[in-house]
């Protein structure tokens, strides 16, 4: 028993009962706790793209930058991210594409070795799905939000850097049906700059604000089949040779890159190509999608793996659905009871079984039916599903795993050295060659 006053009064109380008011108080101080770390957690919560799913669009972090580096075997690069502060004083930045990850380059399919260093790309990323085999560096989750400071300002060093769309100025803007419109141009000995202002096709309401771009005598300007200089623009009569003219608002697509500035502007961008018509802006699609068909068609379509119905003997029947992003053409030669190989990939796309290429170990046998897939596709998936049955599956195609696919009538060629795997070795130092892949002299 225990005794205690409350004044003017003595009482005497069971032990008992204080350990069981103690007891209550602990409960209820570590139910509030849970309560308040859960509501941080939820405060917090973040994304993450998960196995098996295409993510959500609309749930991507957007930033836009220079690309600076590109590692195009691995599918990764480093892109300096434009913030509020000195754009050349900031890092680069780097990504790594999804498996299912689209590129596009002048409003085509594109890979990253297409695109030229320098040029300005949009970017709609993630979180690493699996930081554990991340490609890339993996940073604390707010990373975006920090203030890099020495004038470069917040937002140039995003933790979401596993990369959904990578597009230049021109896809983007072929996209979301916008155009740039020309105002002011003011130059001498065939440089110089240019205002103009980005609005929708169907006319802005004069809010547009204006920005001004840098542009010299290697900025090319595409009209229908011909790709015009500077120079030529001034002999006839388009530009002045030298001082201003309205271009009253003449609509263009550009093609935007960056270069240093004389003059203290840190962000100011640089005029590539400008694209004076409809015709000139299909054919430059035209021929980047011709590049990137005959890219594919050797490297061989990527997908994933949705089920495996397993049989005696190796015998199986794999369902699999087709990434997205590429021309209709290659889904077409898809077809019902068509010949087909399945080689496993990993996560940066490369071949993972076969000592000398992807045909080396690749799983045979052929396609049992094409079928699209309800609703409209998400962005990484061609919404088109094929059934393969092979009598030899091979270790690494399992549900949930990355695979690339050739149909019967695509190129069986070999590919480099450094777009596979040795016998399926996923080491890092296999993923990523150290210095001691050069040869000693």
């Amino acid at each position: 028993m225990i005794q205690f006053r409350v004044s003017p009064f003595w009482f005497v109380v069971p032990r008992s009962w204080l350990l069981l008011g103690a007891s209550c108080l602990i409960q209820a101080a570590a139910f509030c706790e849970e309560a308040k770390t859960k509501n941080q957690e939820q405060k917090s919560e973040v994304f993450r793209p998960e196995a098996g799913r295409f993510p959500p669009l609309e749930k991507a972090h957007s930033y836009r930058g220079e690309l600076v580096f590109v590692d195009h075997a691995n599918r990764r690069g480093s892109i300096r991210v434009q913030g509020s502060g000195m754009f050349f004083r900031n890092d680069p930045h780097p990504f790594a594409m999804l498996p299912y990850g689209i590129v596009r380059y002048h409003g085509a399919p594109a890979d990253l070795r297409d695109i030229p260093l320098g040029t300005v790309l949009h970017v709609r990323a993630f979180l690493p799905p699996d930081p554990k085999i991340s490609a890339v560096p993996v940073l604390p989750v707010d990373n975006k939000k920090l203030d890099a400071n020495h004038n470069r300002g917040a937002g140039i060093l995003p933790a979401e850097n596993h990369v959904l769309l990578l597009e230049d100025e021109t896809s983007r803007c072929q996209r979301y049906g916008l155009i740039w419109k020309l105002k002011e141009v003011d130059i001498k000995n065939n440089e110089g700059m240019i205002v103009a202002t980005l609005e929708t096709k169907q006319g802005g309401d004069g809010k547009a604000a204006e920005e001004r771009m840098t542009f010299d005598a290697a900025t090319r300007v595409w009209r229908a089949r011909e790709c015009l200089a500077i120079k030529e623009l001034i002999a006839e009569g388009a530009w002045p040779a030298d001082g201003k003219k309205s271009l009253a608002g003449q609509a263009v697509l550009l093609g935007i890159t960056w270069k240093p500035t004389p003059d203290g502007v840190f962000a100011r961008f640089h005029i590539s190509d400008i694209w004076l018509d409809d015709a000139a802006t299909q054919r430059a699609a035209l021929n980047q999608t011709e590049t990137h068909k005959s890219f594919i068609r050797s490297r061989w379509m990527p997908a994933w793996i949705d089920a495996v119905e397993y049989v005696k003997f190796g015998r199986a029947t794999v369902t699999a659905t087709l990434f997205g992003g590429m021309d209709d053409s290659l889904y077409a030669d898809f077809k019902d009871g068509g010949s087909a190989m399945m080689n496993a990939v990993e996560s940066t796309l490369k071949h993972t079984h076969g000592a000398y290429g992807p045909a080396h170990m690749a799983s045979r046998g052929s396609i049992l039916d094409v079928t699209r897939l309800p609703g409209p596709a998400p962005l990484g998936s061609s919404g088109t599903q094929i059934r393969f049955e092979t009598d030899l599956i091979i270790e690494g195609i399992r549900p949930g795993r990355t695979v690339r696919v050739r149909p019967g009538n695509w190129p069986q060629v070999q590919i480099p050295r450094e777009e596979y795997l040795n016998d399926g070795a996923v080491s890092t130092e296999e993923r990523f060659p150290s210095p001691a892949i050069f040869p000693k002299y």
